[in-house]
């Protein structure tokens, strides 16, 4: 924890440091450092658990803030008390914001890897193998959630005997057979001892924490699991930010756009823009827009590359090595600028520009019936979880899944997480082809 206590003392000695250059007092530079470390001690800012980034780190360091402000208005007593409260309150935002951007950047550091591993938590999983697995496929696709596994148990007495020998910050419990209430409350008693996280993974996988609530019924800790928010009214916001930004980008890009167009056309015979038919929200087709990367033939040597298709002999096509790209379009798949004429789309209101990905109606149909409905009950987007997550390289259940997982979790948040993971997603090229 070392590491975010620097962080942290660093962050109320530059807002320490700018009272003193604007106001030239030594109270608060001298006290406010230390007063900032304790406070966020006593909110629990530096176990282990709590090193994890979202909302629950927030709250702890706007707690934290609260707690000086209220010690610094105990000073409006003392004869010179009004400048010390003015001082605090000045130097408060400051520490705040800097804790939080600093603590953002540690974590980011250790999420992307540069540490190699020294500074994540390591996991012990217990439960049925089945589940371990499909905890352990989450995990690994997620390796900004700060646990590296080091160990699955399938019994409680193989977890403690594990935690006994030591190399693990957290133990995942797993609902099964073997973990009843009594299995668990000597599993967290062995742990309290050591120091060690207690978690408990919920039965369904996918569920935004903003869906669920805790809540006591007769003594009980129950788990509430709240529906996904798909009303119109919810959708409004985001109806009139996807339009307006798509209007903007449009006047943006036009230079670029009508570039792109021209190179395409003396690529290759043909047009400049691909249409083709996709499903859109509630089962209503609407042709989609991109630019042309592929022969004018293409359609037609598609049945002499089946045997090619990375999906197998489903309605998915796709091969890494297309003979079909021509020159240009290989670069446009290569930097995604083949999707931008989707932005007229989404201006229209066919397609927002975050959403699951949008299919023609053969795909579609292979889906299951329920899987269909629901990805259907929002509009397909020009970019999504799974374009950020691998693209083409990811396998079709793992597309589904991720396009599944935007509808029940929606938000304006994970919207605007997507959107600032998508550049970077380009970026990497990765499964772009």
């Amino acid at each position: 924890m070392t590491p975010f206590v620097v962080l942290d003392a660093l962050a109320a000695l530059t807002a320490s440091g700018t009272v003193l250059l604007l106001f030239g007092q030594w109270a608060v530079p001298a006290a406010l450092p230390c007063a900032w470390v304790a406070c966020l001690a006593v909110q629990r800012a530096y176990e282990q658990h709590c090193l994890r980034t979202g909302t629950d780190e927030i709250r702890r360091v706007v707690r934290a803030a609260a707690m000086v402000a209220l010690a610094a208005s105990a000073a409006w007593l003392l004869p010179s008390g009004a400048g010390l409260l003015h001082d605090t309150l000045f130097a408060l935002p400051v520490a705040v914001v800097l804790t939080l951007t600093l603590r953002e950047a540690r974590q980011a550091r250790i999420r992307s890897g540069w540490h190699r591993g020294r500074d994540r938590e390591r996991a012990l999983v217990v439960g049925p193998p089945a589940s371990a697995a499909v905890l352990i496929s989450f995990l690994h696709r997620t390796p900004a959630c700060g646990l590296e596994v080091v160990g699955v148990c399938g019994t409680v007495d193989e977890a403690v005997d594990s935690v006994r020998r030591g190399g693990c910050d957290a133990v995942i419990a797993l609902p099964g057979p073997a973990l009843g209430a009594a299995q668990l409350r000597t599993l967290s008693w062995e742990l309290r001892e050591r120091d060690v996280d207690l978690m408990l993974a919920p039965v369904l996988a996918d569920v935004a924490t903003g869906r669920l609530t805790l809540t006591p019924v007769a003594g009980l800790p129950l788990m509430e699991l709240h529906g996904p928010d798909l009303s119109r009214l919810s959708r409004v916001p985001k109806e009139l930010a996807d339009r307006v930004l798509a209007t903007v980008g449009l006047v943006l890009l036009a230079p670029l756009m009508l570039a792109i167009a021209v190179l395409v056309r003396l690529d290759s015979p043909g047009p400049s823009l691909f249409r083709h038919r996709r499903v859109g929200l509630h089962g209503h087709e609407f042709t989609l827009l991109k630019f042309r990367t592929m022969f004018q033939d293409a359609e037609r040597r598609k049945a002499e590359l089946a045997a090619l298709n990375q999906y197998g002999d489903g309605a998915f096509f796709k091969i890494a090595h297309d003979p079909r790209i021509t020159r240009v379009g290989g670069v446009l798949r290569h930097w995604s600028l083949d999707e931008l004429p989707q932005l007229l789309n989404v201006a229209a209101g066919q397609m927002s520009l975050v959403g699951p990905r949008p299919l023609p109606r053969d795909e579609a149909d292979e889906l299951p019936e329920e899987v269909r409905w629901r990805r259907l009950l929002v509009k397909p987007g020009l970019s999504g979880l799974w374009q950020v997550s691998g693209r083409s390289e990811l396998a079709e259940e793992e597309r589904v899944r991720l396009d599944l997982n935007y509808v029940e979790n929606w938000s304006t948040a994970l919207d605007l997480r997507i959107l600032a993971r998508t550049p970077g997603a380009v970026v990497r090229r990765t499964g772009a082809y």
